[in-house]
């Protein structure tokens, strides 16, 4: 299965161990899963990764962007035409509709 995934998801997958987004995250690592992405994305999952308010280790977040890397699939997404109400979300809508990907996984409430 190929899904996109909202930064969102694999934040509240290292903070909440047992929580959907943590199974999410599993699932990745141990490759049932991939992730489509592109630059911006792998971009963003490291700089918000190595914040440090979340404290996170950095060999956990070299596990996480080598396995996007090394498993995932890499996507040239074409811009959309339109813009979403949070612009920081467009990367992860044009990687799934320009990579056809039918699952588009975020935590984010308002849309």
């Amino acid at each position: 299965m190929i899904i996109v995934v909202d930064t969102n998801i694999i934040v509240s997958g290292l903070i909440k161990p047992y929580s959907d987004a943590a199974t999410i995250l599993h699932l990745i690592l141990i490759g049932r899963i991939k992730i489509a992405y592109d630059f911006r994305v792998l971009n963003e999952y490291e700089a918000i990764l190595k914040r440090k308010k979340f404290n996170f280790h950095p060999q956990k977040i070299e596990l996480i962007i080598t396995q996007i890397k090394e498993e995932g699939i890499y996507i040239d997404a074409m811009p959309l035409k339109i813009s979403l109400p949070d612009s920081d979300d467009d990367p992860f809508l044009e990687i799934a509709i320009s990579g056809k990907i039918n699952f588009l996984v975020t935590g984010n409430k308002k849309h």
